[in-house]
């Protein structure tokens, strides 16, 4: 027979189970933990604090949903998972170190979290706040375009291209304005590689072309040629960087030749470059 006091653990237990693992002091209250109750437990290691007034149930190890979860419960009611955060929930970017980003109607309560970026945004408030959050995974979180919107100054323009193209992969609603910056010049790197090509008498190619599934950098249709153009080096550290291996392998069994640069390698070597370019496009071009 069980009584009150294993009734509410059970009750704790399963509220932290629908949250990744954690729970707030106020949740606690509620279900009948007393203020002593909750010093006691975190001294006896069944309540481990991650932030003020968030907690890990039965473990401090946290998943990254565990993490996300405790950040956005610590910055109090309406708050949500955003910016690159919300990318990595939403996998239009890759995992990174570095501090939890949220964001939160409320313009009052502290500024300062340890671990968390926190960001004052008035318009979820009201009418517009249905309008751009959601729920993912059980962790409240800004819809795909507000993510996007909010990734614009905060990381460099490949990763927020990048951030498009995932989301279109996956099917997620996008305005009509930010899908169309996938097909035209997405970048002002992107237009230093179209210079790049004038410069040196390339023949000009077309520009963010759809290739089945993928959208491809720079093409030249009738050589079968697609060039990737990878600027890592602009914002190096921001997040870790992967090369798209299956969009390369994807492009290459439909027959396409394939060529990927840094920024780096445009910059510093050209002449290289313009030569590479010439062999696969099978024409003359100026290394000059």
């Amino acid at each position: 027979m069980w009584n009150k006091v294993d009734k509410g653990e059970r009750e704790i237990a399963k509220t932290a189970d629908g949250q990744h693992g954690v729970i707030t002091a106020a949740q606690l209250g509620a279900l009948g933990l007393s203020r002593t109750s909750i010093s006691r437990w975190t001294d006896g290691g069944r309540l481990h604090r991650i932030h003020r007034g968030v907690y890990a149930v039965g473990r401090r190890g946290l998943s990254p949903h565990g993490r996300w979860m405790a950040a956005v419960l610590a910055c109090g009611e309406g708050a949500v998972l955003s910016h690159t955060s919300a990318a990595v929930l939403w996998r239009l970017l890759k995992p990174f170190r570095g501090p939890i980003h949220v964001s939160s109607p409320s313009p009052n309560g502290r500024s300062r979290r340890s671990g968390i970026v926190l960001h004052r945004s008035p318009s979820f408030a009201a009418d517009a706040h249905p309008l751009q959050v959601t729920s993912r995974e059980s962790i409240p979180v800004t819809v795909p375009q507000r993510t996007i919107d909010d990734l614009r100054g905060v990381v460099p323009p490949y990763l927020v291209r990048r951030a498009i193209r995932q989301a279109e992969l996956a099917g997620l609603h996008l305005d009509d304005a930010t899908s169309s910056q996938t097909r035209g010049t997405r970048s002002d790197l992107e237009l230093a590689f179209l210079r790049f090509c004038a410069r040196h008498a390339i023949p000009a190619p077309q520009v963010n072309v759809k290739v089945g599934r993928w959208t491809v950098d720079f093409l030249w249709p009738k050589q079968w040629v697609a060039v990737e153009t990878d600027f890592f080096d602009y914002h190096r550290g921001s997040v870790a960087f992967e090369d798209d291996h299956q969009r390369e392998l994807d492009l290459r069994r439909r027959g396409f030749t394939v060529r990927r640069f840094t920024g780096a390698q445009i910059r510093n070597h050209p002449a290289l470059v313009v030569a590479d370019l010439g062999e696969v496009l099978g024409g003359e071009t100026d290394p000059g």
